[in-house]
């Protein structure tokens, strides 16, 4: 395997944290210089402070000054003062003096105020003609950086945090999204199409998910052609005896009516019946699993259909007897009348063939508050393994052979029985009595929706 996807994920990731790494400190640098400024606003009043100051100091009228000082500083409580400075020689070259004009004393109105210090600078407004400066303690209100914690901490923890979590989505549906078209295939292919195919899907992608889709689809070309040529074969075979069983039948039908009393003719007959049930099932089930409907169409009363199959039950097993508790009415709604009184009709069968002569087969009916219909169909025979409960209902399961040579139905009945339940939202469930004998639960909703989860 190439690892392209690793590459690819590895590649994307340490990319995306070095540039979100430069993204996160070059954003930091920038937005602490701007948010270091003062205002321009507050710049323009700072400069107009410095007019009217130099306005009064050139007046002369010192005790106008003062005056202004003082309001000054009273309205915006903080200190001023106008100061004039010289500067004088000491040693060396003389030259450039005039590079030591203002900015001496304080911080000029243009430069940036340092957000981590705890007092406020002191801001100098050079007079134009002379050298003589407004000194004045920036006022609290225009100290810039206010917000300068909270725009930190956005930027240091929750813009990564955001940044992090885009990252992640888009690697997460990089990923997520062939996978979801393969689960989805999955889910179609369980349904019974065995059409569908992944990697033609997945566009020009080439990487190990890829190569998943690739293996899917050889693996459900494979399975789906030996599937349906298994169905097939099913299917062809059942439909070619169905013309010699014809002529059988008509055989033994002149042969019954000439020799009505020969016992072999009779097991003949029997046999050649047994067979026929057989190749009835057999389609039967053939279809259910090639076609997999929901014949949920009809609203039925389940009352009055357990009525008749227990009877048609008394009739064929008149030395067993059927005890039945059911309401008055259980009715249920888009359901299949003959796919549900088949079922129960099989299940109801087989209870009463592995009980014993003279021991009864109880019949209950309950409604829950989930708007579902139990059945509960009890029998009084031997039981059955608790380890083989879940493969009673496969095709031609034999889970013993005293039990089951006496079965007419060649081992198809439950497993008929369950498909055909299963075809209108049904569901069979076998356990063993703590009294003896098996149970059949079969639990229908009182509505079906039609939607079949996958085999």
């Amino acid at each position: 395997m190439n690892r392209k996807l690793l590459w690819k994920l590895c590649l994307l990731t340490t990319a995306g944290i070095v540039a979100l790494f430069y993204l996160i400190n070059s954003l930091t640098i920038r937005t602490e210089e701007q948010m270091s400024l003062l205002e321009t606003s507050h710049r323009e009043e700072l400069k107009q402070w410095g007019k009217d100051a130099e306005m009064y100091f050139l007046t002369g009228n010192k005790a106008e000054l003062e005056q202004w000082l003082y309001m000054l500083q009273k309205r915006e409580n903080t200190w001023a003062t106008v100061t004039q400075y010289e500067v004088t020689h000491i040693a060396g070259e003389r030259g450039n003096e005039h590079r030591y004009i203002g900015y001496n004393l304080g911080r000029d109105v243009d430069w940036k105020v340092h957000l981590y210090f705890a007092d406020n600078p002191v801001m100098e407004i050079p007079f134009e003609t002379e050298r003589t400066s407004l000194l004045i303690l920036l006022p609290d209100r225009m100290r810039p950086g206010s917000y300068w914690q909270t725009t930190r901490l956005a930027l240091q923890i929750l813009l990564p945090m955001g940044i992090l979590a885009f990252i992640s989505l888009m690697l997460y549906r990089h990923i997520m999204n062939p996978l979801r078209k393969l689960e989805q295939a999955t889910r179609e292919f369980s349904r019974g199409n065995f059409d569908v195919r992944v990697h033609r899907q997945l566009g020009n992608r080439n990487d190990e998910i890829s190569e998943l889709a690739k293996t899917f689809d050889q693996m459900a070309t494979r399975i789906g052609e030996q599937i349906v040529n298994q169905r097939q074969l099913i299917a062809d075979l059942s439909h070619e005896l169905r013309t010699p069983l014809t002529r059988l039948d008509i055989a033994i039908e002149g042969a019954g009516n000439r020799y009505s009393s020969d016992r072999n003719i009779q097991r003949i007959q029997r046999e050649s019946s047994h067979i026929r049930h057989l190749v009835e099932d057999t389609l039967t089930l053939a279809w259910l699993d090639n076609e997999q409907p929901a014949m949920g169409n009809e609203d039925l009363d389940l009352v009055d259909l357990i009525d008749v199959i227990v009877e048609d039950a008394r009739f064929e097993f008149p030395n067993r007897t059927i005890c039945t508790h059911l309401p008055d009415s259980a009715e249920i709604r888009q359901s299949n009348h003959q796919a549900v009184g088949q079922a129960l009709e099989n299940i109801l069968r087989n209870a009463m063939r592995y009980t014993p002569k003279g021991q009864a087969v109880h019949v209950l009916l309950e409604q829950t508050a989930e708007n579902k219909v139990i059945i509960d169909i009890e029998d009084s025979g031997p039981g059955v393994p608790e380890d083989l409960l879940g493969s009673i209902f496969k095709p031609f399961f034999r889970a013993d052979q005293s039990r089951t040579s006496k079965s007419k139905n060649f081992g198809l009945g439950l497993a008929l029985a369950r498909r055909q339940l299963k075809s209108v939202g049904a569901t069979v469930e076998a356990s063993n009595r703590p009294a003896g004998g098996l149970c059949m639960r079969v639990t229908l909703p009182s509505q079906f929706s039609g939607c079949l989860e996958p085999a």
